[in-house]
């Protein structure tokens, strides 16, 4: 009777990669007949660092060191390797950590924009011929004639808002403010009317004063500017906090 044992080595091996180029680590099956020449040829693939300027480092599956892979005419499976162990990749070639994997230093390509108007497998040219967004002239039109409206009915209502009047301001998802309007007309910071208003509480953006240009004066954060269509003008009196009160 035949009483002795046979081992069944599973053909392939789970392992972990790590390397002095990169900080991720990766999975990746290998063959254990492969030599350690043919390993060393997939994980320059793999890992970015010349095969012949490559030592390999064998870990366990608790990360505990336990030899080199030297021999390059060795096998794979003549090491100590289960699933899940880990090969570290020493490069001696000179290469930095994060060398392949910093993009900054890629030389970005760039297509004129002349060219790119002129290739037919472009987003732009799908949303011409199925007339998206800006190249619906219909619907850009409509637009257009939206915001002119809407741009004449702010200026209609800057023009009735004079500066000094006592004002309430309404501005959607805002609470309801109060302060006295001290500028109307265009600014250089945005386009369109604006009202400058100083509010009766430090409820504000600033003090007058945006990008370096004065539009009238008050304390800091006390000051906003807003659409006209967003101020009411009327009698409007400060509130009394009683902060003089004994």
């Amino acid at each position: 009777m035949d009483s002795g044992v046979t081992v069944i080595t599973n053909p392939t091996v789970n392992v972990r990669l790590t390397s002095t180029l990169s900080s991720f680590e990766v999975q990746r099956r290998f063959n254990r007949g492969i030599s350690i020449a043919e390993l060393k040829g997939k994980l320059e693939m793999i890992m970015g660092a010349p095969a012949s300027c490559m030592d390999l480092e064998l870990f366990s599956i608790s990360d505990k060191f336990l030899q080199k892979m030297n021999e390059n005419e060795a096998l794979l499976g003549s090491y100590p390797v289960d699933d899940d162990c880990r090969i570290h990749v020493v490069d001696r070639s000179g290469g930095q950590m994060g060398e392949f994997t910093d993009v900054s230093k890629v030389e970005k390509f760039e297509l004129p924009d002349d060219a790119y108007d002129k290739r037919t497998d472009t987003a732009r040219s799908f949303m011409k011929k199925q007339r998206v967004g800006r190249y619906n002239e219909e619907e850009m039109a409509k637009k257009k004639a939206e915001n002119a409206a809407r741009e004449e009915e702010q200026k209609a209502a800057a023009d009735a808002i004079a500066v000094g009047s006592r004002c309430k301001v309404q501005v959607p998802g805002q609470p309801t403010k109060l302060g006295t309007v001290m500028y109307v007309g265009t600014t250089d910071f945005k386009p369109g009317y604006w009202v400058g208003v100083k509010y009766d509480e430090p409820l504000g953006k600033h003090n007058g004063t945006v990008e370096g240009k004065q539009y009238f004066e008050c304390e800091s954060k006390y000051g906003a500017f807003v659409k006209p269509l967003s101020v009411t003008v009327g009698d409007f009196p400060e509130e009394d906090y009683g902060l003089d009160e004994m």
